[in-house]
């Protein structure tokens, strides 16, 4: 991974992001799109795995649902931006025409 796939992953996943479990994913999954979409995944599902909405009466309330929207809203993000290590896209195909032709010598008679 290159410094500028690493960069853009920290945008996407913030700087408190492990910078050494990026690269072993990265070694695994050869796309930081991949990376990004299974580090978000991972913290969705720890955001699933407790109750999102806790209540004592007159004491304390705490609701992440919408940190569950803001993850999912991200990954939506993250799948549609274009990464590093997406291959370029031709805009114009059209443009772009090969040809071919087969050589033969020539015989000149007199």
């Amino acid at each position: 991974m290159d410094e500028f796939q690493r960069s853009w992953l920290l945008a996407q996943l913030g700087p408190d992001t492990d910078p050494a479990g990026l690269e072993r994913r990265f070694f695994r999954l050869r796309s930081v799109r991949a990376v990004a979409l299974e580090v978000l995944g991972e913290r969705r599902a720890k955001l699933l795995a407790d109750p999102l909405k806790v209540s004592v009466d007159g004491v304390v309330t705490m609701d992440l649902q919408e940190n569950l929207r803001g993850i999912e809203r991200q990954m939506e993000v993250t799948r549609q931006v274009p990464a590093p290590d997406d291959p370029p896209e031709d805009e114009d195909k059209t443009s772009e025409a090969l040809a071919m032709a087969r050589l033969v010598p020539t015989r000149r008679y007199r």
